[in-house]
């Protein structure tokens, strides 16, 4: 009897969930500036600073560490889907409701920790790590990207990944080289 084949397991989790931080990191700041009753603002502005700062200095590393060696890929564009209208999706959807929500009380702020756990969750399950105000406001455009279906290789044109590059369209057969961040996340390197 033939095993069973393995199901294809994103790697690189922790650099996944410490992206899908840095990208809600805007919620920290007007969290941190917005305070709390319940916790002393050294404890609450800390603590928040310490969630905006330590997983973009992550991404930084992660980016820093995918050029030092040279973890580039030449990716073929198949078909390209334009996701700029993620960034408003994610503002309206996340960062509004969250901020209006009432962290006076242990029940609201338990309830909003809570809700916040499932949204990183599900940033982190449906691979939205690369999702970062930081990107956008650099200039970045984010396209996923399938690979032509007609190379020979069987999960061609199947296994999509993101694209986070300066390009303003993407057509079928661009090729760029880009650097991994994660196994469905690619950094375009500068030409």
């Amino acid at each position: 009897m033939a095993a069973p084949s393995p199901k294809h397991q994103e790697g690189l989790k922790a650099a996944r969930l410490l992206m899908v931080l840095s990208s809600i990191s805007p919620l920290f700041i007007l969290w941190a500036i917005r305070g709390n009753s319940l916790i002393p603002d050294l404890w609450f502005v800390t603590f928040f600073a310490m969630m905006v700062i330590l997983p973009n200095v992550f991404l930084c590393l992660r980016i820093h560490t995918a050029k030092k060696q040279a973890d580039k890929r030449i990716l073929t564009v198949g078909k390209a889907e334009d996701h700029r209208d993620h960034v408003l999706v994610y503002l309206f959807a996340m960062l509004l409701p969250f901020y209006s929500e009432d962290l006076g009380s242990w029940r609201g702020l338990s309830a909003t920790v809570a809700a916040l756990g499932f949204i990183v969750f599900l940033f982190w399950h449906l691979n939205l790590h690369y999702m970062n105000l930081i990107f956008a406001v650099l200039g970045y455009h984010v396209f996923t990207v399938y690979p032509p279906a007609d190379d020979g290789n069987p999960l061609s044109g199947k296994k999509r990944y993101a694209l986070i590059t300066r390009c303003v369209s993407l057509a079928l057969g661009d090729q760029l080289v880009a650097y991994r961040l994660s196994d469905t996340v690619y950094l375009e390197a500068k030409t």
